[in-house]
């Protein structure tokens, strides 16, 4: 009887080994079928074609290898890539941490006249005969400086800083709808977020603190007592720009400018020149730059002529033509000079007003 997994019919004689198959070790799977090189061609193939008997086969792909080195390309490059923008996009970038923007620290001088303001029916002749006679008008005596980049700032980044200075002087000083009181926000833009809320207060409660003055912040004449009587505003003044570190651009502005005012709502009043030197100083980080906004740091204001008894804290409130001071202080002050009062008041020098 054939024994289990024999042929039904038993081994076949000559069998060697007892009927035990000296191939059984060999096994033809599909995988071993599918791997070789070698592969023969159909009947019909050879007739048809008149081509050998085999051909060969090309190498089978290992997908899981291929999709594996697929992805890992694809990370290198991301990664590469990634790499490359941060690097253009802040090539100075210093790892540590922007600085939180400081209060602001204003003062606001009002000058006296010694005597009677001096005023004439045309601002152009009241300018011919003062030390504005050579300013510029408007922006253009706010010129930008030459700009050159620094140990950890580019040349645009400097000319930005410098840009957005120049921004900030123009909407606060010589813009006639902050110059009458009826704009803040085209000044409030500009300014970095950190310092809003100072902004806000000092326009909602307005006092003489040093931190809330509102002409620290911008040029503004009381409504009811003044306006422009010429909108060509005389300035002279210069931008410096100057890195104080690897993170940090300062930019100084010093400029004096000159105004033609007279009577608020009337026409025919006589015309007074009005003079306020500023000094501003301004800070900018990275995300500043970025923004093209701007920390203000400290501003220094003379102005005049003014009452030492109004207060200058909200509004300017300027003598006009043929006015004169109820009191004032001994020592006269020039704001055309590069001299700094230091008192709560000074005297607007004679030197300063117009020869008429």
């Amino acid at each position: 009887m054939a024994g289990l997994g024999d042929p039904p019919g038993g081994t076949p004689e000559g069998a060697p080994g007892g009927g035990e198959d000296e191939y059984r070790s060999v096994v033809f799977d599909e995988s071993f079928v599918r791997a070789a090189r070698l592969q023969e061609f159909s009947a019909q193939e050879r007739i048809t074609d008149h081509a050998p008997a085999v051909r060969r086969r090309p190498p089978l792909r290992r997908a899981g290898f291929s999709r594996q080195a697929l992805v890992l390309v694809v990370l290198i490059a991301v990664a590469f890539g990634t790499a490359i923008y941060m690097g253009v996009r802040h090539p100075y970038q210093n790892p540590s941490a922007q600085r939180a923007a400081e209060p602001v620290r204003m003062t606001v001088v009002p000058l006296a006249p010694q005597g009677r303001v001096p005023g004439a029916d045309d601002a152009g002749f009241l300018y011919e005969h003062s030390p504005a006679a050579q300013f510029r008008t408007a922006a253009e005596g706010v010129p930008l400086p030459g700009a050159r980049r620094t140990a950890h700032f580019s040349e645009d980044q400097v000319l930005n800083a410098l840009t957005t200075a120049k921004n900030y002087i123009v909407r606060s000083a010589l813009d006639p709808d902050v110059l009458g009181g009826r704009e803040v926000r085209s000044v409030r833009v500009l300014l970095d977020p950190d310092q809003l809320h100072q902004f806000d207060e000092s326009f909602e409660r307005p006092t003489a603190d040093g931190r809330h003055a509102p002409t620290g912040w911008l040029v503004r004449f009381d409504p009811a007592r003044a306006e422009l009587a010429d909108s060509g505003i005389r300035v002279n003044g210069s931008l410096r720009a100057v890195e104080t570190d690897a993170s940090t651009l300062e930019v100084t502005a010093d400029h004096t400018m000159v105004y033609a005012l007279r009577a608020a709502g009337d026409q025919r009043a006589g015309t007074s020149l009005f003079t306020v030197r500023r000094e501003l100083h301004f800070r900018y980080d990275r995300e500043d730059l970025r923004l093209h906004q701007t920390q203000l740091v400290a501003s220094y204001v003379q102005a005049g002529p003014l009452s030492c008894t109004e207060d200058s804290a909200n509004h300017l409130r300027p003598l006009l033509a043929g006015q004169t001071a109820r009191t004032g202080a001994p020592a006269g002050t020039d704001p055309y000079t590069s001299d700094s009062a230091t008192a709560l008041c000074g005297t607007l020098a004679a030197s300063a007003q117009p020869k008429v």
